[in-house]
């Protein structure tokens, strides 16, 4: 019986840590979470209780932060596996970009070395595709696993250049002194798709631009998307599956989706809140032109020129994986959360 085997799951009250949660609830196992405070541990049971989790013996909390080595032995004293999702989120340019991406980094390191010590089975990290293929620009070919971004790319964000760093510190670690560790990352496109509580990610700020007419001229960026439920359910099976072991699994739907798509998505599904999203287009002429003297524009040409033909076989052909929700569902599921939690009007 899964409710043998304890599950540490990191961030337990954030988009993707939530949705963890409760498909590991649903799926029998023994779950732990840290969060920064004790007093968030009602609100996620609220939130649980809202989707259908009755019962609560198979779920317990720690106090614990990244930055901190507080309480973290204790948090993964027992357990088998840990999911290792929560990280640092800038959501503006930090002046001191040193000291805004060392969290990330330290976080991370933090957390396997108290899983070495307490004889942790596997660490699966929740990394992102922004340490994955935000410097491979070549698009005749497919981004695969194989990819690493470039941290001295122009443009890239401090969030991108933390995901990197991090992820290529653990694996270091691994590597040097993991010793039986086992370790495997997911690396997420934008995630979208339900949110369980009124709590969104940094990817429904794309969708709130459009939305809330901020966007005055859409321009042609595709992206990818992936719905949430169907990262979480990557992270069990990367989690479990004998052969994920130092792997890097990619978490996208099939296909890219640009921008103009989604405005015109948006008024065509769901147009009761669509009436500010723009019908006009920003050529990528003047958005190169823009970016000569725009760091926001400089960084939108970064992601123009982004090569979206994303690959998603290594999980699909390793874990057996397949995503459940399109691009177009996980969009628009976002959309509905954001009516639901009042985010639109």
């Amino acid at each position: 019986m899964n409710q043998t085997t304890t599950v540490l799951v990191t961030g337990g009250t954030g988009f993707v840590g939530m949705q963890i949660i409760l498909q590991l609830l649903q799926r029998g196992y023994t779950v732990r979470t840290t969060v920064r405070n004790l007093n968030n541990k009602d609100k996620l049971i609220n939130t649980l209780k809202d989707h259908g989790i009755t019962f609560f013996d198979r779920l317990s909390f720690a106090e614990a932060e990244l930055t901190r080595d507080d309480n973290w032995a204790e948090a993964m004293r027992g357990c088998t596996y840990v999911l290792s999702v929560a990280s640092p989120v800038f959501l503006e340019s930090p002046e001191n970009e040193q000291e805004a991406i060392r969290p990330a980094v330290e976080g991370i390191l933090r957390v396997l070395r108290f899983a070495r010590k307490e004889g942790v089975k596997r660490v699966v990290m929740t990394s992102n595709f922004g340490a994955v293929g935000f410097s491979h620009t070549d698009k005749t070919t497919e981004t695969t696993e194989a990819d690493w971004t470039d941290i001295t790319l122009k443009g890239l964000s401090i969030y991108e250049k933390s995901k990197t760093l991090a992820e290529q510190a653990a694996r270091e670690f691994i590597k040097n002194e993991g010793g039986p560790l086992e370790f495997a990352t997911i690396n997420p496109v934008a995630i979208l798709g339900p949110s369980l509580d009124a709590h969104i990610s940094g990817s429904f700020h794309l969708l709130e631009a459009l939305l809330h007419g901020t966007m005055k001229a859409v321009p042609h960026i595709p992206l990818n998307v992936v719905d949430v439920r169907d990262v979480a359910d990557l992270h069990i099976r990367a989690m479990l599956h004998p052969d994920a072991n130092g792997g890097r699994f990619i978490a996208t739907t099939d296909g890219q989706i640009s921008f103009p798509e989604i405005a015109a998505l948006l008024r065509s599904k769901r147009p009761q809140v669509a009436g500010k999203v723009s019908a006009r287009t920003i050529p990528n002429w003047m958005l190169r032109l823009a970016a000569l003297v725009n760091p926001k524009a400089r960084e939108a040409v970064m992601l123009l020129n982004v090569n979206r033909r994303v690959s998603n076989a290594n999980a699909k052909k390793i874990l057996g994986w397949t995503p459940v929700a399109t691009q177009e569902q996980a969009i628009l599921a976002a959309v509905d959360s954001m009516i639901r939690y009042g985010h639109i009007q």
